[in-house]
């Protein structure tokens, strides 16, 4: 009897040497490529929890440049979180800020700097669409309108269309293309929802002063 057991245990680590030898380093690779990648997610986790805390201290930082005016030390800050976190949201927001404030106090070449950058570099989709919107204001306010319409010629999300159609109709009528505007003004009219009402309104003032039915749709023959 105890022979027969012997022979079954021993046919049993016969077979589990079979079994380990052919799939044995399948099996280890496995294990160390699972656990390899939970161990750098958690990695990448930790880095972007600090990341995100570090971030949060500069762009602290900006706002207190901001609001005490002081703008030497604020595009310092705002170079240092380009630089150091240029992938966060901190450094876009940041970006934003320092640009009203570098504009305020008639620094407008870097305050288009800063929202050239964060339209380009910003993870978000509706921060990249901000920095244009605002971009495009100072170009136009400097007479750049052929640089405007280029920022304005991106790709903007859904929401941000109308918005920025209503912006082309500004530059486009600045430079005297009564018919253009009027189209892009009817765009911005009819993409408008009624969430929007005092912003729709405004566009529709727009479309009238050009001789345009609002709920009509703007006609770019129809401006006189």
């Amino acid at each position: 009897m105890a022979k027969h057991l012997d022979l079954e245990e021993q046919e049993q680590l016969d077979q589990l040497r079979h079994f380990w030898n052919t799939w044995g380093n399948l099996i280890t690779w496995v294990l160390i490529a699972v656990l390899g990648a939970y161990a750098a997610w958690n990695g990448w986790n930790y880095w972007q929890r600090r990341q995100g805390a570090q971030a949060s201290a500069l762009y602290a930082e900006v706002q207190r440049s901001a609001n005490a005016g002081d703008v030497e030390r604020l595009e310092r800050s705002l170079a240092d979180m380009k630089d150091r976190y240029g992938s966060t949201t901190y450094a876009a927001q940041g970006a934003l800020l320092a640009a009203k404030v570098l504009d305020e106090k008639g620094k407008g070449a870097q305050a288009k700097a800063a929202l050239a950058w964060a339209a380009d570099k910003a993870p978000d989709d509706g921060l990249r669409a901000v920095a244009r919107l605002r971009l495009a204001s100072l170009q136009t306010g400097d007479k750049a309108y052929d640089e405007a319409l280029k920022t304005l010629s991106a790709s903007f999300p859904a929401d941000f269309v109308p918005l920025a159609a209503d912006r082309r109709g500004d530059v486009l009528l600045l430079q005297g293309k009564r018919s253009e505007a009027a189209a892009e003004f009817g765009k911005a009219y009819q993409g408008l929802g009624s969430g929007r009402g005092d912003y729709r309104q405004l566009v529709a003032i727009k479309l009238n002063a050009l001789g345009i039915d609002p709920d009509a749709g703007a006609k770019p023959g129809a401006a006189s």
